[in-house]
């Protein structure tokens, strides 16, 4: 098998290459010049905002007559309702807290989840005071005493200690005049009596 002979250029063909290798540049191949010094875009600064004021903080207080008094959970709740100050008149204030007055309606909580208490409650207190009524009872009972002995403790009688909050909120702060444990014949510990302004 003979090998095939490479062409050859004819002079002509060389002369002719030499003039274009004198017209060209070698050709870079590192390309890592070109990463060293990226070309970088000026940044432009973003128009400043004016910043708003920051609002003063304010508390907030409950709405209605009487100052709800600020209730620890170390503290029984019948101590802090019975230092809470009188907006009623005294002489009945007086009646209502030793039993000698009888409640005009009543709504008894028991068995209800919070939410159904709390939509029940609104409805009822709405309605008594509709109707005229003055004193009305709330019955939460006194609540289950439970064995807690996991990590996170479980408050007894949760109605007993959120009744007190909703009646001090919209919509019923400004139904309700005075908020009272109730005396032993109507419940006690387990109930509030709940002295309703007349409606203007």
């Amino acid at each position: 098998m003979s090998r095939k002979k490479r062409n050859t250029l004819s002079p002509e063909d060389q002369d002719l290459w030499a003039r274009v290798a004198k017209t060209t540049r070698p050709m870079k191949t590192d390309f890592a010049h070109i990463f060293d010094h990226p070309t970088e875009e000026p940044v432009l600064d973003a128009p400043s905002l004016p910043v708003a004021p920051k609002p003063p903080s304010r508390s907030l207080k409950p709405v209605g007559s009487g100052v709800f008094p600020g209730h620890s959970l170390a503290r029984p709740l019948s101590e802090a309702l019975a230092d809470a100050p009188v907006a009623m008149d005294k002489r009945r204030f007086q009646r209502m807290t030793r039993g000698k007055l009888q409640p005009e309606a009543r709504i008894d909580l028991h068995g209800m989840t919070l939410a159904q208490a709390h939509a029940a409650l609104n409805g009822f207190i709405l309605r008594a005071q509709g109707q005229g009524l003055r004193l009305v009872l709330v019955i939460t009972g006194k609540g289950r005493r439970v064995e807690d002995d996991g990590p996170i403790p479980r408050r007894m009688g949760a109605l007993k200690h959120d009744v007190p909050q909703w009646l001090r909120m919209a919509p019923l702060a400004g139904a309700v005049l005075e908020l009272r444990e109730a005396h032993a014949r109507h419940g006690g510990a387990g109930a509030y009596y709940v002295y309703l302004r007349r409606m203007r």
